[in-house]
């Protein structure tokens, strides 16, 4: 619930929660709207914030946080005076929000590096038309589908720059990668190689292609290693890979990967967004028939995944069971 009024900003939010993978604090979030002015205050699983002004100043975060750098750029376009947002993260979302916010009349400058800073300007001018960046994590899970399986696509409509640490990656353990515009062409027609990753935001590994990396290296020759830095468990869906044969031990937040030759079909749980298309990789490339649960996650992240697995040749279908 948000509401204006004259002399008086308000509004009052729900805690929510996306996949279970840890600790999810706001604090940086709520950091960043005091420091620009605002009180809050935490009752009864709800967050109220009142902000008679907002005034521009510098805040340091502490992590870069992808959620924390776009509230506070959305806090701060229309704050008296300048903010200078320390430590921001830099994804290429955050990247967007501002180019967004930029288009209709907001003066940031910065995104996309370690200091964003944001003039505030008086209003903000509706209307027109912005196209989003297109999904680096999508077009990444289909780049993963396509070195697991042994397959050749060519995924158009992304931006291979935002890709450059997962083609270092494919390229490492023996796929081939080409570039072609706003396209990628991803092939790879032996068994690639084992390797070690670490997760890490932007530009680093995305942790948000940690579980079909390890569908890959989990048929991979040799053992690889998975250093997650990011997320405290985000290794739930590694149970469910050896049900399916795969030979992986995971202890906080690394694991070890075993190569097998090939998994076999069985039913699986999807513990979370990322696992969700893991688990699909995994029974597109298994031998038998998988049976994926609980779907609810990945389509939060994925629209029609089975349509478009479909398109690009996997038997794939969704049955929708009784409650």
């Amino acid at each position: 619930m948000v509401h204006f009024s004259e002399d008086a900003v308000k509004f009052k939010l729900v805690f929510q929660v996306g996949c279970k993978l840890g600790a999810r604090p706001i604090d940086l979030h709520i950091k960043g709207f005091e420091a620009l002015g605002a009180k809050t205050k935490i009752s009864q699983g709800n967050i109220y914030a009142t902000a008679k002004k907002m005034v521009g100043t510098s805040i340091y975060l502490d992590i870069a946080s992808v959620g924390a750098t776009i509230n506070i750029m959305l806090a701060s376009v229309l704050a008296e005076g300048t903010t200078v947002i320390d430590n921001a993260a830099k994804e290429p979302h955050i990247v967007d929000v501002a180019n967004f916010l930029n288009t209709m009349g907001a003066d940031i400058r910065g995104a996309g590096t370690d200091t964003i800073k944001i003039h505030g300007v008086q209003k903000l001018n509706g209307g027109g038309t912005y196209s989003v960046v297109p999904d680096q994590i999508e077009a990444g899970t289909f780049m993963l589908a396509a070195v697991a399986s042994r397959g050749d696509l060519v995924i158009k409509n992304c931006i291979p720059e935002h890709l450059d640490p997962l083609t270092a990656k494919l390229v490492e353990i023996g796929a081939n990668v080409e570039e072609n515009g706003d396209e990628v062409h991803v092939w790879c027609n032996k068994r690639p190689t084992k390797a070690v990753v670490k997760t890490l935001p932007y530009p680093g590994f995305p942790t948000d292609l940690q579980p079909q990396m390890g569908v890959v290296l989990s048929i991979a020759d040799g053992t690889s290693i998975i250093n997650e830095s990011i997320w405290e468990s985000r290794f739930q869906y590694t149970a469910e890979l050896n049900k399916m044969g795969a030979n992986i031990t995971d202890q906080g937040k690394s694991a070890l990967f075993q190569g097998v030759e090939r998994l076999i079909g069985a039913p699986v749980y999807v513990t979370d967004l990322r696992a969700g298309a893991a688990l699909i990789i995994a029974g597109i490339c298994a031998n038998g028939t998988t049976e994926v649960l609980n779907l609810e996650h990945i389509d939060r992240g994925y629209e029609d995944i089975e349509g478009k697995f479909r398109k690009i040749g996997a038997n794939i279908e969704r049955i929708n069971q009784p409650d």
